[in-house]
């Protein structure tokens, strides 16, 4: 078969056409009856009208041939559009995702009323084993009372941060009444301080310590079971000038204490006339504690110095000093030994003095005498000034906690807390558990065990619960059996074996198990070291790459939404504007 080649033309160009001489419309005819087996009728004249009519044709008949393709789009302008697509598309869910959260959390369910006939559930304390435990407790199942001289939950982690101004103190502040109102059953709020807890009548006797009070400022609450969750308060270790002369770092108070001493060290060391060897005394803060606590604050304070101070104020430069002071031979003793050197080799470039071995033995409003133990084992008294003291180091049992210890004989011989068994059930008593840094189990006194203690207590009481409600059933079920007719018994024994079989699958929850997640601590200078636990083993890590995993870590532990929106707020104004260097 014989090819035949028509190119399509537009028809515009055959209309152009169409204004040519009859002579040139013949030769135009003749070839397109020649070479397209065109052949127009005969009645057809070479009129315009007629030879539009031929080009129309041609158009309609001829195959198509793309002299001038248009090139297809390369793959990797395929890729980024597809990738742009779904990072709006993304962006607009996650705005979506935000704004919902945000808008539950400002309007809170109605709640219902607890049933009276259900047992009192009394916990005292809104530290992290209390509130993790509030967060996952069914309050539907007990009548749940609060008790805590705050009416908040901290994120302390965050704390060092708030001392230099870089996070603000409210951004880590979740309000515990936020919390207890998006419960299904509402739940009594005392903010009060638990004085006593009397074991025998099963009272806690609370009091008002607030400014502003009432009628009423001592109150009695009784339980039928109780949560101690009230923390530990600060140890001094009985060295004198200890509680007097220095800073500690446990609640938002001692952060804005920290802040206003920081200023207030400075602008004095700048006063008219101040001696050289009294700005450095003014100049030289001594954080005592080799913890992650006193890691973190002397590298944050050793950053508000590079990044703000020196640049706002420059008459310092000569005389700022961060000394971090521990009695062991190391810092940070519960990461690996590659992060603790890699620490103190990033102390080193920071100009962070680290003095281990070293203990406090007395502390003055200027000076701190400490024992020293040199590498060859002997032991020198040295005194170091200092304008700033900070105390990060030891816990010690409160008084209400020391109280209940005495009145319980199987405590007698506890020292650091509350000793708990394996259900962290206060030994000597079948009523009252402890969480967190009251609680002695066998476990570091930190938020991470507090928050499990807590939440293994939510399903424990979820549980028992439960167990309590299908134990009733049983009762009721027991009861008709014996009055029931023949017909109707093996109804209800079948009834019966099915919830004896559910009793059996709820109380099959065992003892608790502490789950180690891992370290993190930041060293300044946008650093922070990371021990986590990875399948069978642990990853240690160190560097600016694990600084923005720490970052992002602790964004992602915050209590709320609207503390991860109020943090990340305050990175970017401290990155953008700095830290503010005014003394409140």
């Amino acid at each position: 078969m014989a090819s035949r080649l028509a190119v399509k033309m537009p028809l515009r160009v055959a209309r152009r056409s169409l204004c040519l001489p009859l002579a040139s419309r013949r030769c135009i005819t003749t070839s397109l009856r020649t070479n397209c087996g065109i052949r127009p009728a005969k009645s057809t004249s070479l009129t315009c009208t007629a030879l539009y009519q031929v080009f129309r044709r041609a158009y309609a008949d001829a195959p198509t041939v793309n002299l001038s393709p248009t090139p297809s789009p390369k793959k990797r302008f395929r890729l980024l559009r597809w990738t742009f697509r779904l990072t709006y598309l993304s962006a607009i869910g996650f705005v979506g995702w935000v704004a919902y959260t945000v808008w539950v959390q400002r309007n809170p369910n109605d709640q219902i009323e607890p049933d009276p006939n259900k047992k009192t559930l009394v916990i005292l304390g809104t530290g992290w084993g209390s509130v993790s435990l509030l967060k996952k407790l069914d309050t539907e199942n007990y009548n749940v009372v609060v008790i805590s001289p705050r009416n908040y939950f901290l994120f302390t982690p965050l704390l060092p941060s708030c001392t230099t101004g870089t996070i603000e103190h409210r951004s880590i502040m979740e309000p515990v009444r936020n919390i207890l109102r998006h419960k299904r059953a509402s739940v009594k709020f005392y903010e009060a301080e638990a004085t006593k807890i009397d074991y025998e009548k099963r009272i806690v006797y609370a009091k008002d310590d607030s400014e502003i009070k009432g009628e009423s400022v001592e109150a009695e609450v009784p339980f039928d079971m109780l949560v101690v969750g009230v923390g530990a308060e600060n140890a001094t270790f009985g060295i004198p000038g200890v509680r007097e002369h220095s800073c500690f770092l446990k609640e938002v108070g001692d952060a804005q204490k920290i802040r206003k001493q920081i200023m207030d060290c400075v602008e004095t060391a700048s006063f008219k006339d101040q001696s050289p060897e009294e700005k450095k005394r003014l100049l030289h803060t001594v954080v005592v504690g080799g913890g992650p606590t006193g890691v973190e604050f002397a590298g944050e304070l050793q950053d508000f110095y590079m990044e703000d101070l020196r640049k706002w104020i420059p008459d310092i430069k000569e005389y700022f000093q961060v000394t971090l002071v521990e009695a062991l031979p190391n810092v940070l003793p519960m990461f690996s030994k590659q992060l603790i050197d890699y620490t103190e080799s990033t102390f080193k470039e920071e100009h962070i003095t680290i003095r281990t071995k070293t203990m406090v033995k007395k502390v003055t409003d200027k000076t701190i005498e400490a024992e020293v133990t040199k590498p060859d084992g002997t032991k020198e008294l040295e005194v170091m000034p200092y304008g700033l003291l900070v105390w990060a180091t030891g816990n010690a049992v409160r008084g209400v906690v020391k109280d209940l210890m005495q009145q319980i004989p199987a405590q007698k011989d506890a020292r650091r807390g509350l000793n708990v068994n394996e259900y962290l059930v206060v030994n000597g008593t079948e009523n009252i558990w402890a969480v967190g840094d009251c609680a002695v189990a066998n476990y570091a006194p930190t938020a991470q065990v507090a928050a499990q203690e807590g939440a293994f207590l939510a399903r424990l009481f979820n549980t028992m619960a439960k167990t309590d409600e299908i134990e009733q059933q049983l009762k009721e079920l027991s009861a008709k059996q014996a009055v029931a007719k023949n017909g109707d018994r093996d109804a209800i024994l079948d009834e019966i074996e099915e919830r004896q079989r559910q009793l059996r699958r709820i109380k099959q929850i065992g003892p608790f198990k502490y789950s180690h997640q891992g370290s993190l601590a930041y060293i300044g200078a946008e650093k922070a070291v990371a021990d986590v636990s990875w399948l069978s083993g642990n990853f240690a890590s160190g560097g600016t790459l694990t600084y923005l995993f720490w970052k992002s870590a602790y964004l992602s532990m915050c209590f709320s939404t609207r503390n991860r929106m109020l943090v990340v707020m305050d990175w970017l104004k401290a990155k953008f504007f700095g830290r503010d260097v005014s003394r409140e």
